[in-house]
């Protein structure tokens, strides 16, 4: 009897170095590949740019491997325990990094029924995160970037996605990163830091096309998903064409808010005129919008701002069923408290009639919460809205005015990025 060779593998970007630990472990019985599902991979590391399917169709066709298993996490045991392999083979590259853990887990697994660790070499010249780098440099199609907040919603959580107002503040989202491998997932076009980007007022008098223009800018040099924030929408006749708009560009979502009237800020309150639209009309666009659609991937994403209006959480609860019932793919639940307590308290109550529909958040009056607490009571998406734009300013204006005071830049200096840093940014520079 052959014995069996075990593989975890997310074969996202399949490389001479994949290609040689399948063919080692086939010298040693037969191989099986557990294959990691988007969910896995999105757990410690970006999203795949392929899906499982994608991913299992290639990786089942290449010689030497005899059949595919999905893994469902990071931690290789569930599948080692049910296998029982004789051998499991991986690069040598795990001894340090993120899945060293798992490493010292899969050890310890076979242990148990006299299981060995084989580690391959690493293959000299070849580097995933280079192989990324030259990927994000090409770029992405419409197609694939607009379907990918949907894979982002069903495999992460929480979704985390930085407002950008130029195409440098989208690289910065694009390629940051914590310590601990946390990254933005896309951006959020904002009507607010749009329009005072362009030094207008937030009142929706920068129009479509002028904010088509910014998006594609930004997607020149991104592959991210990007939300869009479209105010009202406009009328349901006008939304139908926006929507459509969107779509052929590559956005991933709009957002709309059921408010009518000129434009006001949400976080002023009721501190100026600020009417909130029939559930009625408000659905009916909403249908517009969906019936104007033709992608299965755009979503359209209902703001309700019955808690910003202090008109309590029965309100809210009910819009949000009329817009789930009216089709909208997601709820964005909006406060201005300082505390997170309302928007908590809401998603616990619509997660007991809506088990799966998302929740967007926006948490910029209420803070101090984390995007971790938030996606534990059920938030998917966490938006932060205009803090790259509010950081800007303040920074530009403290320059300029160092400059004036000393009649020189050296004592801005220290305070900058070299231009060096900052042509790193740009892709195809170097």
């Amino acid at each position: 009897m052959r014995k069996i060779v075990y593989i975890g593998m997310s074969a996202d970007l399949v490389h001479p170095g994949h290609m040689n630990i399948i063919k080692e472990a086939a010298k040693l019985g037969e191989v099986v590949v557990g294959l990691l599902t988007d969910k896995a991979i999105a757990s410690y590391k970006r999203l795949p740019y392929m899906n499982y399917a994608q991913r299992y169709d290639v990786i089942e066709n290449i010689k030497g491997v005899k059949s595919v298993i999905p893994q469902e996490t990071l931690d290789y045991r569930p599948n080692l325990e049910k296998l029982k392999p004789d051998f499991v083979v991986h690069g040598d590259d795990w001894q340090q990094g993120v899945q060293k853990q798992t490493r010292s887990q899969v050890i310890e697994c076979i242990k148990q029924w006299g299981g060995q660790l084989v580690e391959v070499p690493y293959t000299v010249g070849i580097s995933s995160s280079n192989l990324n780098k030259s990927l994000r440099e090409i770029g992405t199609t419409p197609d694939v970037r607009r379907g990918r907040l949907r894979r982002l919603i069903e495999t992460k959580s929480p979704v985390r996605i930085l407002e950008s107002h130029n195409a440098l503040s989208a690289l910065i989202a694009e390629n940051v990163k914590s310590n601990l491998g946390v990254e933005f997932d896309g951006f959020w076009s904002s009507s607010l830091t749009d329009s005072t980007s362009k030094g207008k007022p937030d009142i929706e008098t920068v129009d479509l096309t002028s904010r088509i223009t910014t998006i594609n800018e930004i997607f020149e040099v991104t592959t991210k998903p990007l939300i869009y924030d479209a105010d009202t929408g406009g009328i349901a006749e006008h939304f139908a064409f926006t929507v459509r708009t969107l779509e052929r560009t590559g956005v991933s979502a709009v957002i709309i808010e059921d408010k009518v009237g000129l434009k006001k800020n949400s976080l002023l309150g009721n501190d100026v005129f600020q009417k909130q639209d029939s559930i009625d009309t408000f659905s009916n666009k909403i249908r517009a919008g969906k019936q104007a659609q033709v992608t299965e991937e755009f979503m359209i994403i209902a703001r309700i701002e019955s808690l910003i209006l202090e008109q309590g959480m029965e309100d809210a609860l009910e819009r949000a069923n009329a817009y789930v019932n009216a089709g909208a793919d997601g709820i964005m639940i909006h406060s201005r408290m300082k505390s997170a307590d309302e928007i908590i308290s809401f998603c616990r109550h619509f997660r007991l009639a809506h088990e799966s529909v998302p929740i967007i958040v926006v948490p910029t009056s209420f803070n101090e919460v984390t995007a971790s607490a938030l996606s534990e009571v059920g938030v998917n998406v966490v938006i932060y809205a205009n803090q790259m734009l509010r950081a800007a300013y303040p920074a530009m204006q403290n320059t300029a005015l160092s400059i004036l005071t000393h009649d020189r830049s050296h004592e801005a200096e220290q305070e900058l990025l070299s231009v060096k840093e900052i042509l790193s940014l740009i892709p195809g520079t170097n």
